[in-house]
């Protein structure tokens, strides 16, 4: 399959995004939290390299820009009605939807299909680790481990978001 996502948005973007992605993870491992100021990264590494690749490099037009943006508040609208009816926490509807411009209009199916794969590795990942004595008392300090059936999405939508930049990247390679 060929993703819409280019070489170019791939490798403008991994860089800033893999570390706010480890840091979420992270984060909603230990603490079932995601922080607001890893969404306002997030926005602001979009608002920025965006820029970037308007204006500076010329691989988007302005119209691209702003129709990714749009996908923001979209999302956010989505995510704070399904927040509403308890499906899914405040933080992950807004890491989601700070997401949302980073994948391709053309990929959305691609990435929903991605981030399902990466939902049920991550659960079954966290599930099974829960298990290992020595890796619960190494991270004896996680409030993931006993949360019962909640589950920290934020490692899903960081890890779904990584994969799909990498893919980017590696496809022009």
């Amino acid at each position: 399959m060929t993703l819409a996502l280019t070489f170019a948005e791939a490798l403008w973007f991994l860089p800033f995004v893999l570390p706010i992605c480890i840091w979420v993870a992270f984060s909603d491992l230990r603490t079932m939290r995601i922080p607001n100021v890893a969404v306002l990264a997030l926005v602001g590494v979009f608002l920025v390299i965006g820029m970037v690749l308007v204006f500076g490099v010329g691989v988007w037009t302005l119209e691209t820009f702003l129709w990714r943006l749009a996908g923001l508040g979209i999302v956010l609208v989505a995510g704070f009605v399904i927040t509403s009816l308890g499906m899914v926490g405040a933080g992950d509807a807004k890491f989601a939807a700070a997401m949302a411009p980073f994948i391709a209009p053309g990929d959305v199916l691609f990435f929903l299909m991605l981030f399902s794969l990466v939902l049920i590795a991550s659960w079954l990942t966290h599930r099974t680790a829960g298990r290992v004595p020595a890796l619960r008392r190494a991270t004896a300090d996680w409030a993931s481990w006993d949360q019962g059936k909640l589950f920290p999405m934020g490692v899903a939508l960081a890890g779904a978001l990584a994969i799909y930049l990498a893919l980017g990247l590696s496809a022009g390679l």
